[in-house]
């Protein structure tokens, strides 16, 4: 991954760095929006926790844990943030032209071929059971 460096022309630019492979924008089947109404209010609706509340609108992704479509293979299309964790996804297409959203592995990178199923290679991005590992 390619990182880009920002030159420091501001305050809060200063020691920024951005990765110019993340891709922000999410893919519209995957993603709705998630009911946050709690932001430091109780059943009432009276602010309990003054520290609490505000912040920027998210969008939930759908992401793939299981990965039981078995022995297809996929490959990795675009890295993208979410902004509910604190590690990046990954968009992968199906053969089948199924997308779907999986956690990013660290190492693998955008083009790559990934399978899930219990004969696969251990590669990054691949997924076994454990009782095949």
């Amino acid at each position: 991954m390619v990182i880009r460096l920002y030159k420091t022309s501001t305050p809060s630019t200063r020691n920024g760095a951005v990765d110019s492979q993340v891709k922000s924008n999410p893919w519209k089947n995957l993603i709705y929006g998630q009911h946050r109404c709690g932001k430091g209010r109780n059943a009432r609706g009276i602010i309990t926790a003054g520290h609490r509340g505000g912040g920027h609108k998210r969008l939930y992704r759908k992401i793939d844990f299981r990965q039981n479509e078995k022995d297809t293979y996929s490959r990795i299309v675009t890295i993208e943030y979410d902004p509910n964790r604190n590690a990046y996804i990954y968009l992968i297409h199906y053969r089948d032209g199924e997308n779907r959203y999986i956690l990013y592995p660290r190492g693998a990178i955008i083009g790559d071929t990934i399978v899930s199923g219990t004969k696969v290679p251990i590669k990054m991005g691949n997924a076994l059971p454990l009782s095949a590992v």
